[in-house]
């Protein structure tokens, strides 16, 4: 049985999109595959699965030696399973820039494609023959991977082929894409389950900056007051966190939605030169806000400076 899963953070299209591709191999490839989450989902992705009625993943810890597995969403080591170079690693399929460091056997397919969402990838490797065939749960995975990956388009990451692809999945849907949206983030900006800790790592990418290890965290929320509440908190379980997970900082980007910006917080002088050299801002106190600054991946790493 082959293994699909994404990256150790579970966010909608790392929990959408193996189910996706897991149904693919198995009903159209014939190749029987089963899709697996490394950690729990987060409450989108949570509540994408309840949504559409699809079943909570497997979580694994590991994969073991000779493995089959499909590798979505990410293509970086380090947010892959320990054993990930034991395993039989038989394709990637990634909208990320490539990190370098999965070891083969044999040649594999890979696709890496400059868009907003793997689901999109998708979407065009299986084909409208295959696409037609699909439940109307696996399309329905497949456009909130698409709108929470694109903010529902607001994202600079979003290209044109993203946008047609999930209003033609809408469309097949019956769904109106403002109306799921906004029901989809309500339920992305439902943060009061989870703790500091928790939060600091729901969205999160390890960087190397200046030899010093970060992990770059993004909430993205259409209530940020609701977590800048508790920003005392968060800064305070800054270092713990940092110290299980093998960093020397945490950085937590607060995105608003709505009003596309991000809202920086900023416990220590590392962060404040940080937040100064990276994005030209003017820190004076524990928070900094970034117009425009909506995306980690084309604006947020690409940026990062000291």
């Amino acid at each position: 049985m082959i293994k699909v899963f994404g990256h150790k953070a579970p966010d909608t299209d790392s929990t959408g999109s193996p189910i996706i591709w897991a149904w693919y191999l198995s009903e159209v490839r014939k190749q029987p595959a089963v899709a697996v989450l490394q950690g729990e989902p987060n409450t989108e992705a949570a509540w994408m699965l309840a949504k559409w009625d699809l079943a909570k993943p497997e979580i694994i810890s590991d994969v073991a030696a000779g493995e089959q597995c499909v590798i979505v969403d990410t293509n970086n080591p380090a947010e892959l399973p320990a054993s990930i170079n034991d395993a039989e690693v038989i394709e990637i399929i990634d909208h990320h820039m490539l990190a370098g460091g999965i070891k083969t056997r044999l040649p594999i397919n890979i696709t890496i494609r400059p868009l907003a969402c793997t689901a999109t990838i998708m979407f065009d490797l299986m084909g409208e023959e295959a696409y037609a065939r699909a439940p109307r749960a696996i399309k329905g995975a497949m456009l909130t991977c698409i709108l929470s990956d694109t903010l529902e388009f607001r994202s600079p990451t979003t290209t044109p082929h993203d946008r047609f692809v999930a209003e033609k999945v809408a469309k097949d849907l019956g769904v109106s894409i403002p109306a799921f949206a906004a029901e989809m983030f309500a339920a992305k900006s439902d943060v009061s389950a989870f703790s500091e800790a928790a939060l600091l790592r729901m969205d999160s990418k390890e960087y190397e900056l200046g030899g010093k290890q970060l992990r770059v965290s993004v909430l993205e929320t259409t209530a940020p007051q609701v977590v800048l509440d508790r920003k005392t908190a968060l800064m305070a379980a800054m270092p713990a966190v940092a110290a299980e997970d093998g960093a020397d900082q945490v950085l937590l980007f607060v995105v608003d939605i709505l009003n596309e910006e991000a809202t920086l917080l900023v416990p220590n002088d590392f962060v404040k030169q940080v937040a100064e050299k990276s994005f030209n801002a003017a820190v004076s106190g524990d928070t900094v806000v970034l117009p425009g600054i909506m995306s980690r991946k084309k604006q947020i790493i690409p940026a990062l400076a000291i």
